[in-house]
């Protein structure tokens, strides 16, 4: 039986401990996140005993309207039911919808720049652990960094410094909202079409000195696991998360060993068998329900804008497979 030293370490961040280094991504799911399956989706996640849960990209226009401390704190008792840290994933505007970000004005920037904070504040009063900023994948909040799709002539475009700044002022307000009792991870996609790592580094740096607590690298696999959030992890002094191939373990023992990140997130394995980190960490491997990539009732389901699933599954429905214990 392998033992995964690395994998199940526990790992301090400000005040709070993470019980081992694995992660479950933000992964959309096609449920209003406070409605009882969305709440049944994320208990089943909850219990597979991962040390970090990340709930799904959620636009800060919500926060303050139907999200609440109130309404917030049963999906946090949930994420913390089980022992893991709670985090939200922030977008600037409701998922699904679309802006153009050379024709919002510049007080329409600064006017989401303000929603990120009241979003962390709001968060903060409800008991999470940690926020995300959605900054990777092509979203609205990565193209303002990107040279090939920012045409922007004020503050938030014109050199790569003004790139940054949309990502830095949200950094900084969500930090003064809410000092530092609350973490602040950051998604960033290291290389796209118009700029490499040698430009995503300098933005790392400045997002740490802005108040960044954990660099969450996506997707951070190009020939090895974690390859492309090494160059992170070996100049930050934060921790990285490095999203891709971790779904088999002895791949994410040795990214982890080899410091090339500090943790691992597991997405769509996750989804298949939400018992993953459990089994692995009892020797149990062999009962595992494996993800085949299929990529049918996850992304298939998020292109069609029906509640997520999985071909593994008995059954497509999320509130069966928690009642009955499934994974």
């Amino acid at each position: 039986m392998t033992t995964y030293r690395h994998l199940f370490s526990p790992l301090r961040l400000r005040t709070v401990e993470l019980p081992n280094r694995v992660v479950v991504p933000p992964m959309v799911q096609c449920r209003p996140i406070l409605s009882a399956e969305g709440l049944a989706w994320y208990r089943r996640l909850a219990r597979g005993g991962a040390g970090m849960i990340i709930v799904e990209a959620t636009g800060v226009p919500l926060f303050g309207k139907e999200l609440t401390p109130r309404t917030l704190k049963p999906l946090v008792d949930i994420l913390h039911s089980h022992g893991g840290a709670a985090a939200i994933q922030l977008f600037p505007i409701p998922f699904g919808q679309t802006a153009d970000l050379n024709a919002l004005g510049t007080a329409d920037v600064q006017v989401m720049v303000e929603r990120f904070g009241l979003a962390a504040r709001i968060c903060l009063e409800a008991g999470f652990d940690a926020v995300e900023p959605h900054g990777a994948h092509g979203y609205l909040l990565n193209q303002f960094f990107m040279p090939d799709k920012n045409r922007r002539t004020d503050r938030y475009g014109s050199s790569a410094e003004g790139r940054q700044q949309f990502a830095l002022e949200i950094v900084r307000r969500i930090r003064e909202a809410a000092e530092d009792r609350l973490l602040v991870l950051y998604r960033h996609t290291p290389v796209g079409e118009a700029y490499g790592i040698d430009d995503s580094l300098p933005f790392a740096e400045r997002l740490v000195e802005a108040g960044v607590d954990v660099l969450d690298i996506s997707p951070a696999r190009h020939l090895v696991p974690a390859d492309r959030a090494e160059p992170f992890a070996r100049a930050l002094t934060v921790p990285v998360i490095a999203v891709g191939g971790m779904d088999d373990p002895v791949a994410a023992e040795e990214a982890l060993a080899a410091g090339r990140c500090a943790l691992v997130a597991v997405g769509r394995q996750m989804i298949a068998d939400a018992q993953w980190p459990a089994k692995v960490r009892d020797g149990r491997e062999g009962e595992i329900r494996r993800c085949v990539k299929c990529n049918a009732k996850c992304y298939g389901h998020i292109r069609e804008r029906k509640p997520v699933s999985c071909a593994v599954w008995k059954t497509d429905e999320v509130l069966a497979a928690v009642e009955d214990g499934r994974p």
